[in-house]
């Protein structure tokens, strides 16, 4: 969860080969020691980007205090220091202009800000004083826990259905691991959370050797010199490594549908794949992920199929890294860097039409996402396409790196996975030149498959959604108007692909328990 005080902008607010991208990458810098500072220096900015990361995340949190990570990033960026109270902080970034905020992911909780460089003096003293000199009072306390409470206990489980069926396949594919939980916690995990709870939080992980500090844009000369003597005033500690987690597909399909009163259903599917951004593999299945479902574009095959072709809904994109909130984003997010991946796609919610058909709609649907898959994953992709998809995306990549902020973002990405320079942002365009059809279709038979995986379906009447999944029954679609004898025949196909699911295998929760 992102965390922002942003009151002050409104009321809430080098030809290279893919080796260039591989090849001097190291493991993880939960296993290697990442360096101490982290420097982006851009002389013609005027812009100053700062990045705290501290290398404890939501896989930290103790077990029955899980959301501890996050509540206390919250509470370092949305209360008071010792210095100034949480109206005097408004009141002194609003001429500013600016603000900070905090994020939390598995492995990591990041510390952000970005000031215009001739305020970076007094903006600097009041976000150095946030990670330092927090109040801790209890006023500030209550008031964020009570906000986080209403998120889990409302607004998680009944506003966008979309984002939670996403979580929900995370939490299933981790089950057992540090994973599992979302970064915000469960309704009872942070019912328990004390402030004394947040205060050794803060005592044992915002430690001065496990933290990073990242800055970027018009710096100033020994600016970064100057945050990491800052940084360096707090204590040195010993942190517990935690193992990275190993997650296993499971035999067969094993399918989570949520019960909810609603009239369109989000589908989430996907399973765990042995990639990260240090494999050679890496950039030969994102040309094929964007091909079958680049995110919040037209060219996927899974948009053409289900939107475009079918009209069922927003749509329909695929996944080979964690990309929480993807409603809220175009671009990739920075700082979710993973020791462990999934290959997921996203069905955005598929309404119904008439009286009675959401459940066929939304099988409907399935059935066509796992139907194109299983044609990739079988057929993989044709020359031509390969070259289509690379063309695209080396151009599209080119947005991904936009404000200071997400370049140095970026960077920080890039010590996590011990990417050397030039990063894996400036090495991705050459990569993707580099890479052949035959190293696509090679990664897409490796990593790619139909019979294993997790699903998670949130949609009314879940027992009858159940029984008609288990039946087997071809699937049907209709039409308000004519279509073509192709796509018609094509249907029938889709309709009677076979959804091989075992009774035990499915298992129906009601909303209202959702991450209790």
């Amino acid at each position: 969860m992102r965390n922002h005080i942003r009151l002050a902008l409104a009321p809430f607010v080098l030809v290279l080969g893919v080796a260039a991208l591989h090849g001097a990458q190291a493991t993880s810098s939960n296993n290697t020691a990442p360096p101490r500072t982290i420097e982006l220096r851009e002389d013609g900015s005027p812009f100053v980007a700062l990045n705290i990361w501290v290398r404890s995340g939501s896989a930290a949190d103790p077990k029955g205090k899980e959301g501890l990570a996050s509540l206390t990033a919250a509470l370092l960026t949305g209360g008071a220091t010792t210095q100034d109270s949480l109206e005097q902080i408004l009141q002194k970034l609003y001429p500013m202009s600016a603000g900070y905020g905090a994020s939390v992911d598995k492995e990591m909780s990041n510390i952000t800000g970005r000031v215009h460089r001739d305020n970076l003096e007094a903006y600097y003293g009041l976000f150095r004083n946030a990670i330092l000199s927090p109040a801790f009072s209890e006023a500030d306390f209550n008031r964020i826990k009570a906000q986080r409470m209403n998120f889990l206990e409302r607004a998680r489980r009944y506003s966008r259905d979309e984002e939670l069926s996403k979580q929900l396949l995370f939490w299933a594919a981790y089950e057992g691991t540090p994973y599992q939980h979302p970064e915000e916690g469960y309704v009872d995990s942070v019912r328990s959370i004390t402030l004394d709870d947040v205060r050794a939080f803060y005592k044992a992980h915002y430690l001065r050797n496990n933290i990073v500090v990242a800055v970027g844009g018009g710096l100033p000369a020994g600016f970064e010199a100057r945050v990491r003597k800052d940084m360096d005033t707090l204590p040195e500690g010993a942190v517990a490594a935690i193992p990275a987690p190993a997650p296993q597909a499971p035999a067969g399909m094993k399918v989570l549908i949520v019960d909810k009163e609603t009239d369109a259903a989000p589908v989430s599917f996907g399973f765990p794949i042995k990639l990260l951004r240090n494999d050679p593999d890496f950039v030969p299945l994102l040309i094929a992920s964007s091909y079958f479902g680049e995110h919040r574009n037209s060219v996927g095959r899974l948009y053409q199929a289900i939107r475009e072709t079918r009209g069922m809904n927003y749509g329909n994109y695929s996944y080979i890294e964690a990309f929480p909130a993807g409603y809220a984003t175009q671009q990739p997010r920075v700082n979710v860097p993973r020791r462990s991946q999934l290959f997921e796609v996203w069905i955005r919610p598929i309404s119904l039409t008439a009286p009675g058909n959401l459940h066929e709609r939304t099988l409907f649907a399935t059935k066509t996402a796992l139907w194109e898959l299983r044609q990739l994953a079988e057929k993989g992709m044709t020359p031509e396409a390969v070259a289509t998809s690379k063309e695209f995306l080396r151009n599209y990549v080119g947005t991904w790196g936009a404000t200071i902020s997400r370049r140095l973002g970026y960077a920080v990405d890039d010590a996590f996975y011990g990417m050397g320079k030039p990063g894996y942002l400036q090495s991705l365009k050459a990569a993707i030149d580099a890479t052949t059809a035959e190293q696509v279709n090679a990664a897409i038979k490796k990593h790619l498959q139909t019979d294993n995986m997790h699903m998670v379906v949130i949609t009314a009447d879940a027992a009858g959604f159940k029984q008609k999944l288990l039946s087997g029954a071809p699937t049907t679609i209709t039409y308000a108007g004519q279509r073509s004898a192709d796509l018609l025949a094509q249907d029938k196909i889709i309709g009677s692909y076979p959804l091989e699911v075992k009774d035990a295998n499915v298992r129906i929760l009601a909303i209202d328990r959702v991450f209790q």
